[in-house]
């Protein structure tokens, strides 16, 4: 006698009409062997692939080429689920992976040239305020309902997406669709903080309890006692501090990717402050048009908040980090974790959880023999000028974009390949693979819950309130790819030490008013961003800016008030409860 999950497999191959059966075979065999878990049944799945294979029909013997930047993730899309989706839809996908500054040069380069070089891209929604003024990619809102109306999901459940904001312009039109997203978060080793003996050491230095830090104060002074105090833990040196400052354009975002706004250079305003922003841009509510990033012309790129973050990084990665650190680059950073000898970051990336719970076998020597972590992570902490109410930190969304100089039938080829990918029917596994979720219903299912204690608060934080105090850059960016390439200069500067810290932001905050003031003049002149270019305000005295409330702010008197912690149980006690 057959199962009923038999019978209902069968009504559903017997529903796919046509030529859609040729897929259905494969189609059972990817959600029995690879597509679990799933918030979705057996027989859902099902149903949901065969809406693939009948809409993909047209499209079947296509070659498409997307690209990505290399996360494990995208690892997972590239080796995996392109053979998948070929299996079920016939359709062939070159997933392409790249260095992020190669994807955002790829992107500018088409672009730029109108040539098809990829049938899409998953770009950061950082782009989402170049993308929605220039105009350039595929307003997916107005596809879904039109030209890509017959290989639009019926599952697809935009609202489920907990990202979507990010990739929604001004005028509330979708960019872009979310396929991965991750925090920066503070990363500390659980076990060391746990120590009664470190505890009793640092309460008699500091007067307060070791703990999480919830401002750079206590930040500071924990980064401290681990490199000037404990020193040594177990026979390894150890130090109190991780982070990177290599002359890249990676260090250009690691400052853009909300540093400044941590600090509290920025205004209120979620997700993104608002009239000046995390990049020190200012825009009026209401608007569309930047009007300056210098102080002079009400921005903040340059204020004493800003300047205060930039020198923090600089003395944290002179006094407290490993030896070498300066050198490291985005990629080389995060994962040095796992040698285990560091205490904290208050900088850390939540897609590199994965790595960090990789087994001992595996070289990650912040896991015990059981393979539990001996980390955790929790909310970054802020800094002097911060004030309740600001962003809290940066949250990378990695969206599916399609340019318009994609042929149509190659843009709905990858369309379906996008959703497919991000499908219920696969999104739950692949967050289980790249720890990246999207999809409010996959963070909230069972299977994370049993494997909560092995990530050592990702479910906690994706599934509490607080996750929306981290966001991407938002619209005030007039053109992403133009002004991130002057960054990563002036803070390597710094570094350097050709440079103080406010030199550096002087001159980075000129330079982006000079690129900014050239976008003006071209969309004058050609409408060149649709009309919502940067119209940039008359310079005047910094201090008449300064002296107004809100951001751009005046230099406190003092910048490191007295350091502040919490435990981190009670930490998480407030997110379950909130």
């Amino acid at each position: 006698m057959k199962s009923m999950l038999a019978v209902a497999i069968s009504a559903a191959l017997t529903m796919a009409a046509n030529s859609a059966t040729a897929g259905s075979a494969e189609a059972e065999k990817w959600i029995n062997e690879e597509f679990q878990p799933s918030t979705l049944s057996k027989e859902e799945q099902m149903s949901e692939m065969e809406w693939f294979i009948k809409a993909a029909e047209p499209f079947k013997g296509m070659e498409i080429n997307v690209l990505s930047e290399t996360i494990p993730t995208h690892e997972y899309e590239s080796g995996t689920l392109t053979k998948a989706f070929e299996e079920i839809t016939g359709i062939k996908v070159n997933h392409q992976l790249l260095g992020e500054g190669e994807v955002v040069q790829a992107v500018q380069t088409q672009m730029q040239t109108k040539r098809n070089l990829y049938d899409a891209y998953i770009n950061d929604s950082d782009l989402i305020g170049t993308h929605s003024r220039l105009q350039l990619a595929v307003n997916l809102t107005d596809f879904m309902a039109g030209d890509g109306a017959d290989v639009t999901s019926p599952t697809l459940d935009l609202e489920d997406f907990m990202g979507i904001s990010f990739t929604t312009g001004p005028d509330g039109k979708l960019y872009q669709l979310p396929d991965q997203q991750f925090a920066n978060l503070y990363w500390f080793r659980y076990d060391w903080f746990s120590r009664k003996d470190l505890q009793e050491q640092f309460q008699a230095k500091y007067g307060y309890p070791l703990g999480v830090p919830v401002n750079w104060s206590a930040y500071e002074d924990i980064a401290e006692f681990f490199s000037k105090d404990v020193k040594e833990i177990d026979g390894v040196e150890i130090y109190g501090h991780m982070d990177y400052g290599k002359r890249a354009p990676d260090l250009g975002w690691r400052m853009t990717d909300a540093w400044l706004s941590m600090a509290g250079m920025g205004s209120k305003g979620l997700p993104n402050g608002v009239p000046v922003d995390e990049w020190g841009i200012r825009m009026e509510a209401g608007t569309c048009n930047p009007v300056g990033a210098s102080v002079s012309r009400g921005g903040g790129a340059n204020s004493p908040a800003a300047v205060y973050a930039i020198r923090k990084w600089d003395e944290w990665l002179r006094e407290y980090a490993p030896p070498g650190a300066a050198d490291y680059d985005f990629y080389q950073s995060l994962p040095a974790l796992a040698q285990g000898n560091v205490a904290q970051q208050i900088f850390w990336y939540t897609a590199f959880t994965a790595s960090m719970v990789a087994p001992k076998s595996e070289g990650n020597n912040t896991v015990d023999d059981a393979g539990k972590p001996l980390w955790r992570m929790a909310p970054s902490p802020h800094g002097p000028y911060w004030e309740e109410g600001q962003k809290l930190g940066y949250q990378d969304t990695g969206s599916w974009t399609i340019l318009k100089s994609t042929p149509t039938e190659r843009a709905k080829a990858a369309w379906l390949y996008a959703q497919f990918v991000t499908a219920k029917t696969v999104s739950l596994k692949k967050t289980h693979v790249g720890l990246t979720p999207i999809r409010d219903s996959d963070i909230r299912h069972e299977s994370f819950t049993e494997r909560a204690a092995e990530l050592g608060g990702l479910v906690e934080f994706y599934r509490s309130p607080d996750r929306v105090r981290w966001s991407p850059t938002g619209v005030n960016v007039p053109d992403y790819p133009k002004l991130a390439q002057i960054w990563w200069q002036q803070i390597g500067d710094v570094n350097s030490g050709a440079f103080t810290a406010q030199e550096a932001m002087d001159r980075l905050a000129g330079e982006m008013d000079i690129t900014m003031a050239r976008m003006q003049a071209a969309d004058e002149k050609a409408n060149i961003y649709g009309g919502c270019g940067p119209r940039l305000n008359e310079e005047k005295d910094p201090n008449e800016w300064l002296n107004m409330p809100g951001s751009p702010k005046a230099k406190l008197a003092n910048e490191k008030p007295q350091g502040e912690t919490i435990a981190y149980d009670e930490l998480i006690k407030q997110w379950a409860t909130q």
